[in-house]
């Protein structure tokens, strides 16, 4: 394509689509008709210029003409009660639906991670010796030691709400970082089960591995079931650069990018509850029996909430995505 041949013939068309912007709501009839007549044709010459002869001044002027043209024709609008509730009831836990051959792996594998690493450190006294010495590993392990006190070292409140924040960050840096071809997402996932495997190891070679899982259970089954989800949801992710399936890579990761964003969203909400039970239910004076069934109910509500209503959602063609008004326009592909 000659440049300057198609800037000469279009040019027009481009001060024109300016001048009525310019106008803004001081538009005939016949004016707006013509406003997005000019966006939808300038649409097509930014993707020809874009695919065959990309140049970045005048690219950049007709992305700018595009967005603004774009703006004032769909219009913007506020998000509102009904838009937080469509995402709580369908948005978010369809995308969590969606996304389950994903995160259900990933909480299965790294599961089994964690179980092994705690019974290669249980079994073998030569690598608890390597993690630390007899007297440091006892203050662990003890009655009323480091394992114990943990959840009571602080004040609940503050204690949740440090939790909260802290398994808050882990998971949007799962859903973030996941773009960067899943490395990271997988790096942060060891960490957490070499921790959990750690506590599992030292306790159980003590005879003490009811005492720990008594503590971790009543709030450790939602808490890394939503860090399983976002960290499952990040590799998706990191799976789209490499291959975006039938869309263009771009279109597919602003796609699963957008899900992603709300997902940390939901996720917060998650960890918020898991951040109240590990606070105020997992250092309480409850039964152990007690203490692990609200970790167990909670849990069976967080999947019943993403299969029921998730799978519903998910039926009727909802992507987890925001609603098609607010999405970026995609440019037509030239043949």
């Amino acid at each position: 394509m000659d440049l300057d041949v198609f800037v000469t013939a279009h040019r027009a068309e481009w001060d024109r689509l300016d001048h009525l912007l310019r106008r803004g709501r001081h538009l005939t009839g016949a004016e707006a008709d013509e406003l997005v007549a000019l966006y939808q044709r300038t649409a097509t010459h930014l993707s020809l210029v874009q695919s065959s002869a990309p140049d970045p001044a005048l690219t950049a002027r007709l992305t700018q003409l595009v967005a603004r043209a774009r703006a004032v024709v769909t219009g913007t609008r506020r998000a509102g009660w009904r838009d937080a509730v469509n995402f709580l009831t369908a948005g978010f836990p369809a995308a969590v639906y969606r996304s389950r051959h994903w995160w259900i792996p990933t909480a299965v594998l790294s599961t089994l991670v964690a179980a092994l690493i705690g019974w290669w450190i249980g079994a073998h006294p030569e690598v608890q010796s390597a993690i630390g010495a007899p007297e440091e590993l006892r203050r662990l392990t003890r009655p009323g030691g480091e394992y114990e006190t943990y959840y009571s070292s602080h004040p609940a409140a503050s204690f949740a709400a440090q939790v909260w924040t802290n398994n808050a960050q882990a998971a949007a840096m799962c859903l973030t970082l996941g773009a960067f071809l899943c490395v990271p997402v997988i790096w942060i996932l060891f960490l957490n089960m070499l921790n959990l495997g750690v506590g599992i190891g030292l306790m159980s070679s003590a005879g003490r591995l009811d005492v720990f899982l008594g503590l971790v259970l009543p709030h450790g089954l939602l808490e890394l079931t939503a860090v399983f989800v976002a960290a499952g949801t990040g590799l998706r992710l990191g799976w789209t650069v490499i291959d975006p399936g039938p869309q263009t890579r771009r279109s597919a990761l602003a796609e699963r990018g957008r899900a992603a964003l709300g997902m940390a969203i939901g996720l917060a909400l998650v960890l918020f509850v898991s951040g109240l039970i590990e606070g105020f239910v997992t250092p309480s004076g409850l039964p152990t029996w007690a203490r692990i069934t609200i970790g167990v109910v909670a849990e069976a509500a967080f999947l019943a909430y993403v299969y029921i209503l998730g799978g519903r959602a998910a039926r009727a063609g909802d992507l987890g995505d925001v609603e098609e008004p607010d999405r970026s326009a995609e440019l037509p592909t030239a043949a």
